[in-house]
Formats: C-alpha cells, sequence, structure tokens
C-alpha cells in the first residue's frame, strides 16, 4: 500500500515529523518499506500564463512565446512542447532556477531568440515520467505563484507492507485511523453533503447469491459529461499513490479505492439490459475484459450480469462491452459487499491480481457501502456533472459478517505481555480503538467492528494493547528460571536405556512421520479408523498414524530399493488413536515399535548365514522387557492380526491385559507394500513397562547349585511358557534359575506331542542339598506338570 503522507495529514496530523511518523506505523504493524519524496529537487518555479504563442522563424519544431509570471514584465521565452498555446497556465522556471539534476536556468538564446526561463514537463521537474509535453495547470492557478507551493509537493509518498488479516489499513481512512489512535488525536474525515435525488430511475437488482454477496449497491447517474478533465488535485493525490489517472470516472472510483478502502466500479447505463444480476457463472460462459483479453469463466466465479450475459468478474475486473467511455452518457455506480471467500483466488484462476481483488479478498467493511456511493456520486457531479438517481440496495442480513464478541482475562494479559498495564489504561485503548468495551470482575468483554475481520480470539486484543500501549513502553526484563530439580524416580526405566539395548542389538534408530499413507496404514490395521487431516500436506501424509509400523515398513521398503538387505529398525513414538472419551477426541500413546528382516547375524567367514525368525525378535524383545519390574510377568498369547501371518503372530499380555503385538508381516501385504523377504515387527507401550526393580543387595549362596534337565512330553499345543509358570510355581526358594533349552518333535514322541527339555537349577543359601532335597523339588515339579498338562518324563 502506496499513500501520501500529506494526505493521510489532513485526515489527522499529529506533531511529529516523517521520520518519527514512519517509525510510528512500523510499531503499529503497518511495516514501513520504502519513502521517498514525490517530486525532485528544484526552486524557482512558478506559476506562469502564456500569453503570447508564436512559430520560431528559424525552426519547425519551436515556438517563441511571452510568458507573465506575475513581474514587471512578460519574458520571453522559447519552447519545444507542441502542447504549447495562447493562454495556457504552465509551471515556468526563471531565470536562476535549480531544476533536478543541478541544472541551472539562465537567460541564452535559441536558434537566434532570446530565452529567458523554460517552460517546464512533469519529468523536467521529476514528478512523473511524463514527456508528453509541459504542464498544463488549470486556469484559475494563480499566475507568480511558487509551483512546489501551488501543488503542494513537498510531500512523501509512503510505502507500508501489510499482513493479510490488517485489510483495514488498505486506505487513507485506516492508516489515519491508526495514527489517531496511538496519537490520542481526532480524525477528521472529509465532510461532503449528501446528494439529492432528481430523477426517479430505478436500477433492478437480482441477488442470485447472496452467500457470496451479501450487499449490493447500484445508483444511476444520468447526464454526465465524461469529457471533463479530473481536477488537477485528484489527479495528483492518485499519481502519489501509485495510480494513474485515465478519465474521471475511473479516477473517482480509484480515489474512493484509496480514500475508503472500498472498490467501485462504474456501468455504462446504455449498455446494460436491466435487472442487473449477482449470480455465479456459468461453466464455460466467456467475457471480454477491460484490457480486451478474454476469460472463460469457471462455475466458482461471482459474476455481475444482466440479461445479455456476464457485464464484469465480482470484484475483480471489469467488462469491455459494459464499460464507461468518451461517448458515455449515463453511469451506474457500483458498491458493494463481497464474501472474502467468493474472491480469494479467483483472481489468480485467470491469472489476473487487482487493487480490488486484493481487498475483497481479505475484506472490506461491511458497513462501507452506502457511505462511498454517496461520496462517489458527489465528487462526480462535481467534476462531471449529472442528476443523481435514488440508491438502490439488496441486502442478506443473514449472510453479512457479524461483529463479534471477545473476551479478555487480565491474568491473560499480563501473562503473555509480561507486563502489568492498569486496567483504566486497557479500556481506554479499546475505546480509542472504536471497540465497545466493559469491565466487570478482571475480565474485559470487547465487541468488534465492522472493520476489524482479524478480531476472533483473546489473543487478537492482547496484540490491540501491546500495539497501541507501545512495545517500546513495554520494559525488557529478562525473563526470571527458577531451577528446580528434575524429580526422578530410581525405579524409573529411562528411554535412552530402552535405546542403547536396542542399539547393542545391532538396531538403527528410525524417526518417522506421524503423517501416513491412508491407504498403506489401512492394509494394517483395517479395522481401525484414522484421524484424517483436512489440510495435509499431501495425499500420501494425509492421516495420523495409528501404529508406527507404517512408517518403519516404508522405511524397509526404502532401504531394500537400495541393497539393504538385513535390516533391524527401531522408533519411540506417539500414536494417535481416536478416541471420543479422550480429550479432543484422540488417545495419544507413545509407543516402541521395531522392524527386522535378513540375516541373524551379519556376514562373517566363521559360520553359514541364517535367516533372522519370530524368536530372534521375540528374544529382543523379552530382553527390553526385562529391564522393567514386569519381565517375568509378561506372556506371548498366540493371536492372529490382519497385518501378520496368521500362524507366526502373537498378543504380548502383562497380567490380562494386551500391551502389544508381534509376528511376521502377512505374505500378501508384504506384496502390496513392495518388502522382499520375510519382515518380523513389533510394537508394545511403553508406558506399561516404565517401571524397573530397585536394586536390592542380598547374601550369594556360599554352598553349591544343582543343576537337573527334566524332559516332559505334552501336547503340541501345550505353550512352552505355562509349562515354566508351572515350574516355577511349585517349586519354591530353591529354584534359582529355570531354562527351557530345547524343543523335539519326531522319532521316540508321539504325533502330535513335543518334548521340551527344561533346565532346573536348584541352591539353598543355608545348607548344601542332599540328593533327597534335590529329588523333592524335582518331583514336585513333575507332579504338578503331571496334573496340569498331563506330561510324563521322556524314555
Amino acid at each position: 500500500m502506496k499513500f501520501s503522507e500529506q494526505w493521510v495529514r489532513e485526515w489527522v496530523n499529529p506533531a511529529i515529523n516523517t521520520e518519527q511518523l514512519c517509525d510510528q506505523i512500523t510499531m503499529l504493524g503497518l511495516e514501513v518499506d520504502g519513502v521517498e519524496a514525490v517530486a525532485g529537487e528544484f526552486n524557482g518555479v512558478v506559476v506562469g500564463e502564456v500569453v503570447e504563442c508564436a512559430q520560431h522563424p528559424d525552426a519547425d519544431k519551436l515556438r517563441v512565446t511571452k510568458v507573465n509570471v506575475g513581474g514587471e514584465r512578460l519574458l520571453d521565452i522559447v519552447c519545444g512542447a507542441p502542447n504549447c498555446r495562447q493562454g495556457l497556465k504552465v509551471a515556468c522556471a526563471v531565470e536562476g532556477a535549480v531544476l533536478p539534476g543541478d541544472f541551472k536556468i539562465k537567460k541564452t538564446k535559441l536558434r537566434g531568440q532570446p530565452s529567458e526561463g523554460m517552460l517546464c514537463s512533469f519529468s523536467e521537474l521529476g514528478i512523473s515520467e511524463d514527456h508528453n509535453g509541459i504542464i498544463e495547470l488549470p486556469a484559475d492557478a494563480p499566475v507568480g505563484t511558487d509551483f512546489r507551493q501551488y501543488l503542494q509537493l513537498n510531500d512523501n509518498a509512503i510505502e507500508i507492507s501489510l499482513t493479510p488479516n490488517r485489510a483495514d489499513c488498505l486506505s487513507i481512512a485506516g492508516i489515519a485511523r491508526e495514527i489517531g489512535v496511538v496519537n490520542k488525536l481526532a480524525v477528521n474525515a472529509p465532510q461532503f453533503d449528501v446528494v439529492p435525488v432528481t430523477h426517479n430511475e430505478v436500477v433492478n437488482i437480482e441477488l442470485n447469491a447472496p452467500e457470496a454477496c451479501p450487499r449490493y449497491l447500484l445508483r444511476s447517474v444520468k447526464n454526465v459529461n465524461v469529457k471533463a478533465s479530473s481536477p488537477m488535485w485528484l489527479k495528483e493525490k492518485l499519481r502519489r499513490c501509485g495510480i494513474r489517472s485515465i478519465d474521471p470516472v475511473v479516477d473517482i472510483t480509484n480515489y474512493i479505492l484509496l480514500e475508503f478502502g472500498q472498490p467501485m466500479h462504474a456501468f455504462d447505463a446504455a449498455k446494460v439490459t436491466q435487472p442487473v444480476q449477482v449470480r455465479m457463472a456459468k461453466e464455460g460462459e466467456e467475457l471480454v475484459l477491460l484490457d480486451g483479453t478474454t476469460a472463460k469463466l469457471q462455475s466458482n466465479t461471482l459474476v455481475i450480469a444482466d440479461q445479455k450475459g456476464a457485464l464484469a468478474m465480482a470484484g475483480i475486473f471489469g467488462g469491455e462491452a459494459s464499460g464507461v467511455n468518451a461517448e458515455t452518457k449515463d453511469v451506474i455506480l457500483e458498491s458493494a459487499f463481497f464474501a472474502p471467500l467468493a474472491i480469494t483466488g479467483r483472481a489468480r484462476q485467470y491469472g489476473l491480481h487487482t487493487d480490488a481483488s486484493h481487498r475483497f479478498e481479505r475484506g472490506v467493511d461491511f458497513e462501507l457501502q452506502r457511505n462511498a456511493i454517496e461520496r462517489a456520486t458527489a465528487l462526480l457531479i462535481e467534476i462531471c456533472g449529472g442528476e443523481a438517481g435514488e440508491i438502490c440496495e439488496v441486502a442478506s442480513e443473514a449472510h453479512l459478517p457479524k461483529v463479534k464478541q471477545v473476551q479478555l482475562r487480565r491474568e491473560k494479559l499480563d501473562s503473555l505481555l509480561g507486563h502489568h498495564i492498569e486496567d483504566e489504561k486497557v479500556t481506554e485503548i479499546f475505546e480509542r480503538l472504536g471497540f465497545p468495551v466493559s469491565f466487570a470482575n478482571n475480565v474485559w468483554t470487547v465487541t468488534s467492528t465492522s472493520w476489524r475481520f482479524d478480531i476472533e480470539i483473546e489473543e487478537d486484543l492482547i496484540e490491540e494493547v501491546a500495539r497501541i500501549y507501545g512495545y517500546n513502553s513495554i520494559p525488557n526484563n529478562a525473563p526470571l528460571a527458577h531451577l528446580k530439580m528434575r524429580e526422578h524416580c530410581e525405579a524409573d526405566v529411562e528411554l535412552s536405556r530402552l535405546k542403547t539395548a536396542l542399539i547393542g542389538n545391532d538396531f538403527h534408530e528410525a524417526i518417522t512421520y506421524s503423517f501416513v499413507d491412508p491407504k498403506i496404514q489401512q492394509l494394517l490395521h483395517p479395522n481401525q479408523q484414522a484421524l484424517i487431516l483436512p489440510n495435509p500436506i499431501s495425499s500420501e501424509m494425509s492421516a495420523m498414524r495409528l501404529s508406527l509400523l507404517t512408517g518403519l515398513l516404508g522405511a524397509v521398503v526404502y532401504n531394500q530399493n537400495r541393497q539393504q538387505n538385513r535390516i533391524r529398525l527401531f522408533e519411540m513414538g506417539l500414536r494417535f488413536v481416536p478416541d471420543q472419551t479422550a480429550e479432543f477426541g484422540v488417545r495419544q500413546e507413545q509407543v516402541f515399535s521395531a522392524v527386522l528382516t535378513g540375516a541373524r547375524l551379519n556376514e562373517h567367514w566363521a559360520g553359514k548365514s541364517e535367516a533372522a525368525d519370530f524368536f530372534d525378535l521375540k528374544g529382543y524383545v523379552e530382553n527390553l522387557i526385562s529391564l522393567s519390574a514386569y519381565g517375568s510377568e509378561v506372556k506371548f498369547v498366540a493371536k492372529a492380526f490382519p497385518a501378520f501371518h496368521p500362524g507366526q503372530s502373537a498378543a504380548v499380555v502383562l497380567n490380562g491385559e494386551e500391551v502389544g503385538f508381534i509376528g511376521q508381516i502377512h505374505p500378501s501385504i508384504a506384496q502390496k507394500m513392495g518388502l522382499n523377504g520375510k519382515v518380523y515387527a513389533c510394537e508394545i507401550l511403553v508406558e506399561k513397562f516404565a517401571k524397573g526393580n530397585v536394586p536390592s543387595a542380598k547374601e550369594i549362596s556360599k554352598f553349591p547349585a544343582n543343576r537337573r534337565d527334566l524332559a516332559v512330553v505334552v501336547e503340541a499345543t501345550v505353550a512352552a511358557a505355562d509349562v515354566l509358570d508351572a515350574c516355577r510355581a511349585v517349586a519354591g526358594d530353591k529354584l534359582t534359575h529355570l531354562n527351557l533349552f530345547d524343543v523335539y518333535q519326531g522319532q521316540g514322541v508321539p504325533e502330535g506331542y513335543r518334548s521340551l527339555a527344561i533346565s532346573l537349577t536348584i541352591q539353598d543359601t543355608e545348607k548344601t542339598l542332599e540328593e533327597e532335597d534335590i529329588n523333592a523339588v524335582v518331583s514336585v515339579v513333575l507332579a504338578e506338570l503331571k496334573q496340569r498338562f498331563n506330561a510324563y518324563l521322556r524314555d
């Protein structure tokens, strides 16, 4: 946004210089990008009048003039501009004047004729790049007046960068409002008389898309002289804001755009077949724009149309067919509020970006339209003449934005700012901003205004207080950090300890995304619904993970595609399980997952390579669990999972609760994912094994240990873990170690049965055990196995 400092000071004029004003604007959050003078450095240029103008006797392109500059005599000046003529008011650089570039004016002769000055163009004075002849001033310009003073050229053009939420500052009114608030000054908006209605013609409107255009106003103005010239003050204000003068009708709509921030448009009334429709474009409908290009409209584009077709892209670009030209007699002024979402992105669809679309897609004041059309009508009749009809308005109150009521807590304000601002001061800031406010029980209740779309939450109000109070007024106090010893229980099992154990077993830690491909995740967890992201990075990252396996298996595929065959990866992270009973409807659980494929050991000359299997991964998991206090309480219970091979999968159970799973990835799923070979995976809840055993000292037995090996035959369906649990339950304190060291099926063992070889280490801390003591323990164990599993000793 580029604006004239002088224009803003007409609205509000704080007693500060340009540099201070720019600093103030920047600290308000409207960052100043640049400041430049509106004209070059020059002096000695005055308003003159060409009294005589004759052809140079010796040059076809030169003219000899006599110019009145308010002195005792007329100046002889030779001029080459084609628009130089008698009676013209001009900018005249007299003898001694200094123009931009340190160009000094002095008396001279041009082709034999004396020249005592210079008639200047805009480009020669560093005002613009206009080379179309000398400056033509209004007929009422006072002769002899200093030209800088006449055009008020001691002015600066200030350019600011605005964040998308501050569309209210895309106007002189908005910037002046901000400056007035911070300087505690009243804003002097221009006063104008409402134009009386002088003809009774009504413009009919059909509002067919109220959700996209909740308010639409039209006004007929007849007998307009579009050939009139825009006054110099209007041209200058537009120029200093970076807009070129075109014709008075367009200049006036651009002026309203800059002054109020309300985009407007003018139609040639003779080219509009009423009623005027506000509707969505028809698919494939075409519109020739004002710049001559043809746009093929899409059905998501809002258009202004008549009975013949589209007249303009609403809030973006006008159409050539209904545009105002030199032959126009009657115009229809348009002022509307278009919903931001109806305009956002539409201009870019057609490769366009206009001042109107820039404002509408960010949001304009939805109560501004009537005032804007009144101001435009007053200027149009003042400059071009004409007769105004009544304002025709159609509005849908249900679709218009509503002002919001937001509460601000005293403790929240102090917490975020780190500084206490008095209650009265905070209330005063809101009142200066134009927000209706009440304060009770340490809570401010603030109502936003129609021009502030960005006031929605408590933090927005805190930002407003900080901006107006002044960021530099908030003390720069370093935060006080109280050091506190971290609470640590000796029984806690640190995650780093678990990771170290895995790394020691040749695993590599992986970190994968929490966002996964829903199609892959559905293969692994077909019976679970995932949390789908409303605005994903991509379709392959649109679901929150239900387990870490999706990412880890993707990492296995990635590595296998790069000739890595032996892969061992683990990850510790969160999984996100939808749960209506949980906060925010999702349960976050920290889990440990691992995947394993390829050879059991790295290739070595001393032995043959063997493939890893289910029991390798199971052993690693058991070692990990043994670091906690629940190593002896965990069971692996055979269970089918959709992601795993039905014959090689198990649930990890702790005290009757399922806390994880382990198994071989199902071959069909492995094929769909592009996995090579057998891949084994597991996942367990970390919190279930977060406690370990606190080390306690006890006496080491001085007496010898005795080992007895038993080979018991049981049905093949009996789990070895159940057999070991039965041994522990009845052997008593003398059993110090129990181990399953062999499983056998084959000759000598009946079909449907298997032999389990178990070693029992028996020891006492008080005496050397006799044979009968040892046999007593073995007998109890065998009796229990016989009773529970019908087990017997193998011959």
